[in-house]
């Protein structure tokens, strides 16, 4: 892995928000906000906060399951994927995207941001960076795979900053009918969409049940692109 984190904290009304943080070589730079996928601040989405970091953006990556206590999940487990799925269930979906609103919030206050911020989010996290960008404006949006996007399809109008969508097109939690839906909604605003023949659901997760080499190569680079287009100057 890349550069290493720090934690700090930002203030909820019920306790204190644990974010993981990573500065780039430089010191400052541009913000992203990172969402997680079900599995939380994973291994996996820790080496992408890095990678994000070595490109040269201040990342924040909350713990959106900090009232739950401690979660661990193993990757080798016949029930990792359930797992994870119930724990995403048991957060209240207003409160976690007010968490990742107020985290944006403190990334745009801190020191070390010295250009504008964006959000990228993985699945579950693809999803929760919609419903935030529709309220609490980022300069950019990448959502990979955003699991709730489908059900949030009102919100389209409302995500005015440039965004980025990726989705593979063997999903088999979401059908291409489905991922046509969201294609026909978020385009008409400004989104680019790339779709990826072959790749799975989460086709970024190294995980061995998820992973598409090429697909997860392409899309990373198209994001790094978007991000150094959109976040730039």
């Amino acid at each position: 892995m890349g550069r290493v984190s720090d934690l700090i904290h930002v203030m909820r009304p019920d306790g204190n928000l644990p974010v993981h943080r990573w500065l780039p070589p430089s010191g400052g730079g541009p913000g992203l906000l990172v969402l997680q996928e079900i599995f939380g601040v994973s291994d996996y989405i820790r080496q992408r906060c890095a990678d994000l970091a070595d490109a040269g953006y201040v990342v924040y990556a909350p713990e959106l399951y900090f009232r739950l206590g401690a979660m661990t999940f193993d990757p080798d487990s016949a029930s990792y994927v359930q797992e994870g799925m119930g724990a995403a269930q048991q957060l209240d979906w207003e409160q976690t995207t007010a968490d990742a609103s107020a985290t944006l919030d403190a990334l745009r206050a801190a020191s070390e941001v010295t250009g504008r911020v964006g959000i990228v989010g993985f699945c579950f996290g693809g999803g929760l960076g919609f419903q935030v960008a529709a309220r609490n404006t980022p300069d950019a949006l990448v959502a990979y795979y955003g699991s709730a996007i489908p059900g949030l399809l009102a919100l389209a109008p409302n995500v005015t900053c440039p965004s980025l969508h990726h989705w593979g097109e063997a999903d088999s939690f979401f059908p291409p009918a489905v991922v046509e839906k969201v294609r026909a909604a978020v385009t008409p605003h400004g989104a680019e969409f790339h779709t990826y023949a072959g790749a799975e659901h989460a086709f970024d997760n190294p995980g061995p049940m998820f992973h598409h080499p090429a697909a997860s190569g392409l899309a990373w680079s198209r994001t790094l692109d978007f991000l150094a287009r959109m976040l730039a100057g």
